[in-house]
């Protein structure tokens, strides 16, 4: 998973220059210090992570795109060994680092990974229908054309709000027995064909199923969620944990996960005393927003929502998916998966 949805041009390692998304919110959400040692579960292009060292922290930087990690290593090898750099999953941080002051996690694609055709994100330019952030692994064009309608029609649904989602399906399953879809442009095209666009809709019909497909590929829910268990294992009583999110899933997530976590009642008075579930956060605030200069100075700011707790010191809960609602998906093997 990759940093900074707000990062446009210049970045780390002689990629774009970047503008982290709430960055003045997440350091004073996450509160570094010398001393401390923050993970960086999304390091994208960096943003975070030059703030957090800036501050006299040591960071643990986690991505699992190995484009990021590559282009990090100059700054890496520039921190005077304050900044180390990890390619995996931020699912497994808690692999990575025993004990941290802070985790944040900045979640979705970057525009690093949106800006080169070449990684099929964007039907801005036409690339390969590909989408994997590791590079590796299930690739959206294996499940454009291998998937049943069925499952085609929950993924655009449920992932990306697709209101089409059953029509697109039925749509895609007819198309590929003629000719595979193999390039972003080909699908968004056949799309817009199918279901039309009147002059007054703002975005691309396609837009909602490129979503749905990015997140299915790289199990961006799933992902999220494993890495809130294993924040809530590796911070310290005290520890911050930031989360910035861009769309309602993700939040959702983020929202639940944060109000079980502070829940201490067991819910039922005759669960016996041992079993009492004990608060292992303390939620810090309410969800934070972009303000209109950042917007206006950054239009990707504008979905962007943090959300932030802190660690108690009672023992971390086992991890129990079925706080956040998700729903049954098709199940597949993804890389580096524990």
């Amino acid at each position: 998973m990759t940093a900074g949805h707000g990062e446009d041009i210049n970045a780390v390692g002689g990629l774009a220059r970047h503008i982290p998304v709430l960055l003045a919110e997440v350091l004073e959400a996450l509160s570094p210090k010398a001393g401390d040692l923050i993970v960086d579960g999304t390091f994208g292009a960096g943003g975070y992570t030059r703030a957090i060292l800036a501050s006299g922290a040591s960071v643990v930087a986690i991505d699992r795109d190995p484009d990021a990690i590559a282009a990090g290593r100059s700054l890496e090898q520039q921190s005077g060994g304050s900044l180390t750099l990890v390619q995996a999953p931020f699912s497994m941080l808690d692999e990575h680092v025993e004990s941290a002051d802070g985790v944040v996690l900045d979640i979705g694609v970057s525009s690093m990974q949106l800006d080169q055709a070449e990684r099929g994100f964007s039907f801005r330019a036409d690339g390969p229908l590909d989408m994997r952030m590791a590079q590796a692994g299930l690739s959206a064009a294996d499940v454009v054309n291998s998937f049943k309608a069925g499952d085609l029609a929950r993924i655009f649904g449920f992932l990306g709000e697709e209101r089409h989602a059953g029509r697109i399906a039925r749509m895609i399953e007819s198309r590929r027995e003629k000719r595979p879809f193999e390039r972003t442009l080909d699908l968004a095209d056949a799309i817009e064909t199918h279901i039309g666009r009147a002059p007054k809709d703002k975005i691309h019909p396609a837009t909602r199923v490129f979503q749905a497909l990015r997140i299915f590929v790289n199990d961006e829910l799933g992902e999220l969620a494993r890495a809130l268990f294993a924040a809530e294992r590796v911070l310290k009583p005290g520890g911050r944990l930031v989360v910035v999110t861009f769309h309602s899933l993700e939040d959702r997530i983020v929202k639940r996960f944060i109000a079980d976590r502070a829940e201490a009642a067991s819910g039922s008075r005759h669960m016996p005393a041992a079993q009492a579930r004990l608060e292992t956060f303390r939620k810090a605030g309410g969800g934070v927003t972009a303000g209109d200069a950042e917007i206006s100075a950054n239009p990707r700011a504008r979905s962007a929502r943090l959300r932030a707790a802190i660690r108690t010191e009672a023992p971390a809960r086992a991890g129990d998916f079925s706080i956040f609602g998700l729903p049954k998906l098709p199940a597949v093997e993804r890389p580096g998966e524990r």
